[in-house]
């Protein structure tokens, strides 16, 4: 059964030797519709700092996958979520149980949120942090315990520790923190987890761990049962519109999550599994993507420091600064040279995020501040 998978999977290009143009000719040659395709392309002449989108795209790998597997967009990819979870598994040295795929890190948020609010109480989450997914746990009837940053902009982790009580159903900590791009110092982390984890359900999101030198949590979720580990596909590997990332957990857990999925690992589409996969191939993308944004990060943020922004330093793909001192317009700034930029996080300090784009979208940035 193994053998005969592998092998099907390798005839649609994503064996071992790696992303092939099997189909391209195929779907190359098929006959011409371009009056009946609606363009969806990008307004060129926007520049996009509002999401923290990988600015340069998907991996040229993943770029292949897309093209070359657009034909069998008509089959059911049970298989290719077998390869890329095995896949994943490897990368992050668990086991193939400990692994859930969904639609972005998002479904998995949701899906989180859904199975511990089987039991009402209440959650620990800092503030301000990545929250648009906690809308399903108000919904559903958990009650939202906010716990403040430091004045460096950090998790304040004792704090958070302090919040937590008997009712406490979940603690969600972003690490990097969204939007402020801190980052918690692991040994300090571990430690915080380990001890919360032993009553309640520990939430770990590490999308933007890739910009990072710092280890993922997933060594230890055997260890402690209550902790997952969330992360995508988005940010660091340029698949963001593809929608897809995955949970690492205790085999409990995941059975768990995975019973509140209509279709258990299946959520996302054929060609973005594939596309996945061919992404965990390009390391030399990965290193490229992670130099650019330390050397362009830094840039803006000295030109930043230039206007009277305080900015705190960041482990992301994103600037999180103060306007206050800043003499124009900020937003007024932006919408008139049509950049998409961030909101207003905390308004004592008028404290807001801009993501780290191309260099030459940071210099048009900069100058139209100025």
């Amino acid at each position: 059964m193994e053998t005969s998978r592998r092998l099907w999977l390798k005839k649609i290009g994503i064996g071992v030797a790696g992303i092939g143009f099997t189909n391209f000719n195929s779907f190359a040659s098929a006959p011409a519709s371009e009056n009946l395709i609606p363009s969806f392309e990008s307004d060129t002449n926007l520049i996009f700092l509002r999401s923290n989108e990988n600015p340069y795209g998907p991996s040229p790998l993943a770029r292949k996958s897309f093209v070359a597997n657009a034909n069998i967009s008509n089959r059911y990819n049970w298989d290719i979520a077998e390869q890329l979870i095995s896949d994943l598994a490897k990368k992050n040295n668990v086991k193939y149980e400990n692994i859930l795929l969904g639609a972005g890190s998002t479904e998995i948020l949701d899906l989180v949120a859904k199975w511990v609010t089987l039991e009402k109480g209440n959650y620990v989450i800092a503030d301000p942090s990545y929250d648009y997914w906690t809308a399903t746990l108000d919904h559903l009837g958990l009650t939202k315990k906010k716990v403040p940053l430091t004045t460096e902009k950090k998790i304040n982790l004792q704090a958070m520790l302090e919040a937590v009580n008997e009712d406490t159903k979940l603690v969600y900590i972003c690490n990097p923190n969204n939007p402020t791009g801190t980052i918690c110092e692991r040994k300090a982390l571990v430690e915080f987890v380990t001890k919360v984890s032993q009553n309640t359900i520990v939430l770990i999101d590490e999308a933007y761990l890739e910009f990072t030198k710092q280890q993922s949590l997933s060594s230890i979720i055997n260890d402690n049962k209550n902790i997952i580990i969330a992360k995508t596909f988005s940010k660091m590997y340029g698949l963001a519109g593809a929608r897809i990332g995955y949970a690492i957990a205790n085999k409990t857990i995941i059975d768990n999550l995975a019973n509140l999925q209509s279709n258990t690992n299946n959520s996302v589409s054929v060609l973005s599994k594939l596309a996945a996969i061919a992404s965990l191939k390009d390391d030399t993308f990965i290193s490229s993507c992670y130099s650019q944004n330390e050397n362009v990060r830094q840039y803006t943020i000295n030109e930043l420091e230039k206007l009277n922004c305080e900015c705190i330093y960041s482990n992301t793909n994103f600037i999180y600064f103060s306007i206050a001192k800043y003499k124009k317009d900020y937003f007024k700034q932006l919408e008139i040279n049509r950049i998409q930029g961030g909101r207003i996080y905390e308004e004592e300090g008028q404290w807001t995020r801009i993501t780290v784009g191309k260099m030459d979208e940071m210099i048009k940035f900069i100058k139209a501040l100025k």
